[in-house]
């Protein structure tokens, strides 16, 4: 084979707009399981754009998280992982049954719809809160730290048991755990620092327990205290950080596309469909999905070996033109069910409808209390999370 038809290096990372994938990423499209050459020394193993093709990958037994990832789809520095060696116990995001499914059940229940609905009112209390702080501060100010990060931060705090007043700490070391700018090194000193954090929460919740989940784990006779940390890191983490990008990232593009808000002002019922459209059309979970391949597998006339990397990019599952027309389009009237912001099987988010109640009523409440929101300066002047785990802005100066 020439050098010239070596399959292409990695997943295309950099973008030209605020909004889209790489176009060099939605190029590849054209294959939706293709070979590609991993970082950062070329081995091979295969990328996957397709959304039909991503959902089989994920959902499919045969493509593990628990292993150690050596290779990177990105030049960014990556996750290097080990259960045995660098992965905090508990954390249930790199284990494959039977633990992952041991340790994902003891917080699923706290998740389901029906306890979301219940916890509508305290959403919709803590949202208010905010708002009356972000009018008496205004006519302007940050979004992201007056509004998109306190949010999402509050109400998984509650939900943990975790001190919000611990927030800079925590915030601080959650940040650096995702930015992949950073070294491995340096990001998982973070996430250890934020573990031990944690650890020393769990056996002060079983002396005084509280109606939150770190007392309800601690109690488990069948958990284990790291464990109970490192359940409780995960959810700290994911609980505040992709909800309050998309708060942030969500607003922006809604002010960027005017004739988008105007059909949601008019028409508040469509906030939840609304919601779905911007998980889609945003997926801050820009990074990919990356999966180890446990034994042989076929899909699509694809042979898949065992030892291989698959990456499934879901930005460009989400603007897959084979699932969904006009898929770079905005469009908050679109049925964009099936999206796979949130991943896909069994490791698809433990969180996502407290997510989506999160998004529904922080949105809704925003701009029916400030319909005259506006960025307060140029967007190309707004620093975007480019080389963060999670998309976004850093910051959003807003005025009204």
């Amino acid at each position: 084979m020439s050098r010239s038809e070596e399959p292409p290096y990695g997943m295309p990372y950099d973008r030209e707009t605020r909004y889209d994938p790489p176009s060099a990423l939605l190029e590849l499209q054209d294959q939706p399981v293709r070979r590609i050459r991993y970082y950062p020394d070329g081995v091979e193993g295969w990328l996957v754009t397709g959304h039909a093709e991503g959902r089989r990958v994920l959902a499919d037994p045969r493509f593990v998280t628990g292993e150690r990832f050596v290779h990177s789809p990105t030049e960014l520095p990556h996750v290097f992982v080990s259960i045995s060696e660098q992965v905090p116990p508990g954390f249930f995001l790199f284990y494959d049954p039977p633990e992952h499914t041991r340790l994902r059940r003891k917080v699923t229940g706290v998740f389901t719809v029906k306890r979301m609905r219940e916890l509508e009112p305290r959403i919709a209390d803590i949202v208010d809160a905010r708002v009356e702080a972000l009018r008496e501060a205004g006519p302007g100010a940050d979004l992201v730290r007056e509004f998109a990060l306190p949010v999402p931060a509050l109400v998984i705090c509650e939900m943990l048991g975790v001190p919000y007043e611990d927030r800079d700490a925590f915030q601080r070391n959650s940040a650096d755990m995702l930015d992949l700018a950073r070294s491995v090194e340096d990001r998982n000193k973070s996430m250890a620092e934020l573990f031990g954090y944690l650890m020393q929460l769990v056996p002060a919740k079983r002396a005084e327990p509280g109606e939150d989940m770190l007392s309800a784990l601690a109690a488990d006779d069948e958990v284990h205290d790291v464990e109970a940390a490192g359940m409780g890191l995960i959810l700290l983490v994911a609980g505040h950080e992709t909800t309050a990008n998309m708060l942030a990232l969500g607003t922006m593009a809604l002010l960027e596309h005017p004739d988008q808000l105007a059909r949601l002002t008019g028409a508040p019922v469509l906030w939840p469909a609304a919601v779905e459209e911007l998980l889609r059309y945003l997926t801050v979970a820009h990074n990919g999905v990356m999966r180890i391949v446990k034994e042989d597998a076929e899909i699509d006339g694809r042979r898949f070996r065992a030892g291989e990397h698959v990456t499934v990019a879901l930005q460009a599952a989400n603007r897959d033109p084979g699932k969904y027309e006009r898929p770079g389009d905005l469009d908050v009237e679109r049925d964009a069910q099936g999206h796979m912001a949130f991943g896909h099987g069994l490791h698809q988010c433990v969180g996502q409808q407290l997510a989506r109640v999160e998004m529904r009523i922080g949105f809704a409440k925003l701009f029916a209390a400030f319909p005259g929101l506006r960025l307060a300066v140029p967007s190309e002047q707004i620093p975007m999370r480019s080389d963060m785990a999670v998309y976004g802005v850093h910051t959003l100066p807003v005025e009204w």
